[in-house]
């Protein structure tokens, strides 16, 4: 059953943001008034190195108050490639440079409500820089053990209590599945490393590895 959009109308616009009200026809010929919000795609990476870390970022997320291992990972400039933009991301927010980028997935967190995509990439290697450069991102940057994360109880009772739908895809064109997560989206790559499968990756607002209830490290 496919929605038919008839119109849109802006309501707000920023560089960040596009939300609009569109008239949409239901199946059954029902109209029915619906807020959409258009963004720029986001870009960020999963890299690990040869000793079996992943680079992770320990921040504070203050509007669901929550702390948490997040991937680098933001939004693409405008005429910014996806991979030049996860490349750029990483190198901002860990101080890291990034060795060669390869396609890991492409998700569509929320399309009930917006456009907002992101392209995550894997590398295997990084080359120290300096300093992050966005030193405000996060209280801490490190190369965190692929089996090290885990979930416990509280942390599982968390994810099943937030859960969401979203909408996977494997690579370019190819339709994915939608999964249950916290937050948005929990999914396990095909051609992750061992660790990372076994781990999984967990999606929230921004691509993450872990989510954590307190300021501590799980």
């Amino acid at each position: 059953m496919r929605w038919i959009v008839h119109s849109e109308k802006p309501l707000y616009s920023d560089p960040w943001l596009d939300i609009r009200l569109a008239d949409v026809e239901l199946p059954d010929g029902r109209h029915l008034e619906h807020r959409l919000i258009r963004t720029p795609p986001g870009a960020g990476a999963v890299v690990t190195d040869e000793h079996g870390r992943v680079l992770l970022l320990w921040r504070h997320r203050f509007i669901t108050d929550t702390w948490g291992w997040e991937i680098p990972v933001g939004r693409a400039e405008p005429g910014e490639g996806p991979a030049e933009a996860a490349a750029r991301e990483v190198e901002e927010e860990t101080g890291w440079r990034p060795g060669p980028l390869r396609p890991l997935l492409t998700v569509e967190p929320t399309p009930g409500i917006s456009t907002s995509v992101h392209h995550v990439y894997r590398a295997d290697s990084a080359t120290r820089i300096g300093a992050p450069e966005d030193d405000f991102e996060s209280s801490r940057v490190d190369w965190v053990p692929l089996e090290r994360p885990r979930l416990d109880r509280r942390g599982r009772d968390q994810l099943r209590h937030d859960a969401g739908r979203a909408a996977v895809h494997h690579g370019p064109g190819r339709p994915g599945q939608s999964l249950k997560t916290r937050w948005l989206v929990r999914v396990i790559a095909r051609d992750a490393p061992a660790g990372l499968r076994s781990a999984g990756v967990v999606f929230r607002g921004t691509p993450s590895i872990l989510h954590g209830q307190d300021g501590g490290p799980i």
